[in-house]
This record gives structure tokens, sequence and C-alpha cells, in this order.
């Protein structure tokens, strides 16, 4: 009698019932304990099913070489050999495995070299590209001086695909580095940067009043629909229903150029202080791109006639290198400054819904655009995919604004300012502050972030508080127009005055009684 499972005679024999098959006990007990099952069929077993074989106890013979001590001499020394046999061939197993791992490992290190060679190349390659596609459009205008004609008006149309839509070379991957970059900085930046200690204090903006007005724009056709402030020099652009963009410098009170051009009124417009560059964008379906000289006078480089409807904003990227354009065509256009040329354009042509505003983050990955639907639409630059939706205003988006801390955006339309948490993707208050009837049109955060202002019927001016605090009102400016309509606010360097802009002719600036003159005085001796 044979065990199944170690081949030789059981000193203490077991059959199971189900197989009849015959076990070493203690061999068949750890595999039942182990498995639950035969150790040969592969049934169900347990020790229930195990009966025990009864036999005589048999004593075992020992070996004819273990009944001696030559005999067990010969018989450790075949051991040994065998042992000895066994050890060499492991040794050379792992020699084997070592030499093979030495040979994986340098092919491992010879790969990392060819990645990193055709990384490099990969990136001096596209850095080439980049640069080529920047000087093709001024080699086209130099080969083609009829294309260009002496106002800088762009007169060539570009290439038209199969779908009857023009061809546009994209955001290419030098591009996206660039933007990427620029946010990290910008990123870091914000989170050491403090409020300054020479930024208006709630004290002060309480007691601000009308310290000046300025008749900037034609009496027959009034109103200023568009303002900016260029952030080092303290100029004031001001664009009117009078198709005319007017450029004052505050300190002196004197308007210092008036850019003609436009046929319908001036809707949007921004400083580029890089290059002293000015865009402008208009009812007239087009965008301008105005160059500062020495002199101070500005001269139009680029016209730009991508849009098949009004436009209604212009917003320049932290780079000052790329801006973008929104219109009521119900795309928005992704330029690049030096070239003028459009990048991208993003959107169907839609004669029901169109967009009313927009504005880059701060840190410039993140554009946000108002539509005619009352949508708030948050996009992805590098990919220019939609990425969020904020709905529950009443009437167009009329204008936006992105805090400095980068997490707040403020939004107006008819029923008020809404503030948008972009952490959590969700609305955490909303200012009413006037009747149904009465839109708010403009709402702007100061540089700090530490104030909101809001235009609409007057101009409140909030302390900015977090999400759960409540945003106190700090001062609300009348209208001094006598139209009731405020359509423009922004904020002086430090909060040290407010300018308004409504639907008169005249150009509105607060501030502290007397405070205007300091800084005058104070302006040459900076200088």
């Amino acid at each position: 009698m044979i065990c199944a499972i170690s081949g030789e005679v059981p000193d203490e024999p077991v059959v199971s019932k189900k197989s009849g098959l015959l076990f070493e006990r203690r061999l068949v007990e750890r595999y039942i304990e182990d498995h639950g099952k035969c150790p040969v069929t592969k049934e169900e077993l347990t020790m229930d099913d195990i009966v025990a074989v009864k036999t005589n106890k048999v004593v075992k013979p020992r070996q004819l070489q273990a009944a001696s001590i030559p005999g067990l001499l010969g018989m450790f020394q075949n051991e040994w050999d065998a042992l000895m046999l066994s050890s060499f061939a492991l040794e050379q197993q792992l020699h084997t495995a070592r030499q093979e791992l030495s040979h994986a490992l340098y092919q491992h290190d010879a790969a990392c070299r060819v990645i990193a060679r055709l990384k490099k190349e990969r990136d001096e390659a596209r850095a080439l590209l980049a640069q080529a596609e920047r000087q093709i459009p001024a080699s086209m205008a130099g080969a083609a001086p009829t294309a260009v004609v002496s106002n800088g008006k762009r007169a060539f149309e570009d290439e038209v695909g199969p779908d009857g839509k023009k061809i546009r070379p994209g955001i290419n991957p030098v591009m996206i580095d660039e933007l990427t970059e620029c946010n990290t900085m910008l990123s870091a930046q914000r989170k050491k940067r403090q409020v300054p200690p020479t930024l208006a204090s709630i004290d002060a903006i309480e007691r601000y009043t009308q310290i000046s007005s300025h008749p900037l724009h034609k009496t027959n056709k009034p109103g200023i629909l568009s303002m900016d402030i260029h952030p080092s020099k303290d100029i004031i652009a001001t664009g009117g229903i009078d198709t005319n963009a007017v450029l004052f410098d505050r300190p002196s009170g004197q308007i210092l150029c008036t850019l003609t051009g436009h046929s319908k009124k001036i809707t949007s417009l921004k400083f580029v202080p890089r290059d002293e560059l000015f865009v402008t964008g208009s009812a007239d379906k087009t965008v301008k791109i105005w160059q500062g000289s020495e002199e101070g006078n500005y001269n139009c480089i680029h016209t730009l006639k991508d849009h098949t409807a009004e436009v209604e904003a212009v917003t320049v990227h932290a780079t000052q290198k790329y801006f973008v354009t929104a219109s009521k065509d119900n795309t928005w256009c992704f330029y690049d400054i030096s070239s003028g040329s459009c990048l991208t354009q993003v959107g169907e042509a839609s004669g029901q819904e169109g967009y009313t505003s927009a504005s880059f983050h701060p840190d410039g990955l993140i554009l946000g655009t108002g539509t005619t639907e009352a949508v708030v639409k948050i996009w992805d630059v590098k990919t220019q995919s939609n990425v969020a939706k904020f709905e529950g205003h009443v009437g167009p988006v009329t204008a936006m604004s992105f805090s400095e801390n980068g997490y707040f955006l403020a939004t107006a339309a008819l029923d008020g300012v809404k503030l948008w948490d972009l952490r959590k993707l969700r609305n955490f208050r909303t200012i009413s502050p006037y009747d149904p009837d009465t839109p708010t049109n403009s709402v702007e955060f100061d540089f700090s972030g530490s104030y909101l202002a809001v235009g609409g019927s007057d101009t409140r001016v909030y302390q900015v508080a977090n999400v759960k605090l409540e945003w106190n009102l700090v001062k609300t400016l009348p209208d001094l127009s006598g139209t009731g309509k405020v359509t423009n606010v922004k904020f002086g360097t430090d909060v040290k005055y407010i300018a308004v802009g409504s639907m008169d002719r005249n150009l509105r600036i607060f501030g502290l009684p007397g405070e205007d003159d300091q800084m005058d005085d104070a302006k040459p001796s900076e200088e």
C-alpha cells in the first residue's frame, strides 16, 4: 500500500470514503486543513470522510549502506557531491542573471540619453517654427506691399478651408509653454503678495467726492462706453459713441491725443504697456491695434476684420503678447499682438446669441466670457474648451472682473452683480444694488483685490471680504451726469482715485478733496 501523496508506505494509513485513495494521515490532515479538498481528485473533503486503516506495525529495514560505517561514509560523500554540484549550478545561474541585468541597465541608460537628445531637438525645432511663424506675416507684407494700405489696414484675406471656414494657425506648443510658464510665475508671486501700505483706507474712500470733470467726447454724440487706465503713466483712455478713443493725462488734465478710424461706437479698449500698444474694439466689427510714438501720438498698425458682428470686449493676456476679442457673432478670437494675426477663432457664428463681455484670469490660463443669454462661460485657453458654465443671471452679462486673489469672479447683468467662487464653481453672493429695471453696467476689482466697484444708476464701492463674511458697502458716489447711467468704473493706482464714465461726454474723477493737487505736485518729483 502506497500513499497517494508521498508515494511511500504510510506509517498511519487512512482511506478516503469518496475516492477510496490511501494517504498518510498527517499529510492528508494538513492538506484538508489548508484547502478543504482531496489532494488528488480536488473534491470537497473533510476529516469525517477519512477512515483509518488498521494494520500491523512493521519495522522498516535499514538501507544496506546504512548498516555499516563505510557505507554511511559513502552515503554522506554522495550527498555532499550532489550538494556541491547544485551550488555550482546556482552560481552559474546567478552569474548569468547579473550579466542580463547589467545589459538591461545599459540599454535603459542609452534609451534615456536618446530620449533626452530627441526632446532637446524637438524643443529647438518648436522654437525655430515659432520664430518662422512670427516672421511670415512680416515677409508676406514685404513681398506683397499691395496687401497693406497706408493707414495700416490689413487687406489680405485668410485662406479658406473646404468647409468654408478660415484656416487658423492655432496656438502652438511653444506658445502654450509660454502661457503655462507665465501662469506658474504669477501664481507664485500672488502667494507672496501683500496689500500695499499705500492703499487707500476705508475712511478715506468714505470721504471721496468729485474732484474734477473733463469733457472728452463730442457734444452731439455723448456717451463713454469703455475705459482703461495705463498702469504706470496715469493715462486714462475712454471710448465713446462718437467713434473716437481719447487718451487723457490725468495729472495735467490735458488730452494727449484723439484716435479716429472706427466708423461706429467703440465698445472696448485696453492698454498694452509692454510695447506701448493700444487695442480698440468697435461696433463696426473691427479691432484696431495702435502703436505709440515718442511724441505721444498713436498710429494704427493693424485693422482686424475677423468678426461678423459687433466686437463687445477686448482683454489682454498677462504676457502682453496676446489678446482676445469677443463678439456678438458668438465667437472669440485669440490674437498675436505683434503680428496682428488671429491664431484661433472659437465658436460658431449665431444670430440668436453672442458674447457681451470677456476677461482673462490674472494668471492667463482661464478666459471668462459673458453672453446675451445670461450665461457666464469659463474657457481653458490652452485647449480652447469650455470647462464650466455659470447660470443664474437675468439679461445679458454686461461686465466681468477677476479678482487678483485668483479665486473670485464678479459678473454684472440686469439683476445686479453675482460673485462666483472659482474653486467650488458656485455663486456665493449676489449684490442687487438697483431696482429690477436698472441694469448694472460695470464691475471692477482693484489691483489689490480689496475693493469692488459697481456701476449702474450710481457708483458703489464695496469692501471685499470672503465667501462667508458680508461684503460691506463703503461708499456710494452719485451719478452727476444727469443721465442716470454709469457705464464704466475704474480704480486708480492704490485706489487713490476712481474714474467714472457715463452716458454724457464727461470723464469724472472722484477722490479726496485736495488729494488731486497733492498727486500732481508729487508727479514731477517722482520723475
